[in-house]
């Protein structure tokens, strides 16, 4: 897609389907005004992706999302900063099996 002259990564999200995640990478070519939506399915007992940080720098938070919300392991990638300061990363809290107050212990 870089190559066909979507220049500009708009978002990256996730949607849980409970046996599959799908990853959907939302980009922009601005020579031809165009988006397009590039759409990846995971599998529960695999989901790792690899990082698209070489080709779009704005990767790189919503990788960590990916990351901390959904569980997805980003192959390529090293961040050891967190986004969410108080995060235990044993929930995912965009996962559909997510529970508030069941298990969730914050971090203090």
């Amino acid at each position: 897609m870089r190559q066909s002259g979507f220049d500009y990564l708009s978002k990256i999200t996730a949607i849980d389907y409970n046996d599959h995640i799908d990853v959907i990478y939302l980009l922009y070519n601005n020579d031809a005004k165009k988006d397009e939506v590039v759409r990846t399915t995971l599998k529960a007992e695999k989901l790792e992706i690899d990082t698209v940080i070489e080709l779009f720098k704005a990767a790189d938070w919503y990788e960590r999302e990916l990351s901390e919300m959904f569980g997805i392991k980003i192959k390529g990638r090293n961040t050891k900063k967190l986004l969410l300061e108080l995060w235990n990363g044993a929930e995912y809290p965009l996962r559909k099996s997510f529970v508030w107050g069941k298990d969730y212990k914050r971090l203090q």
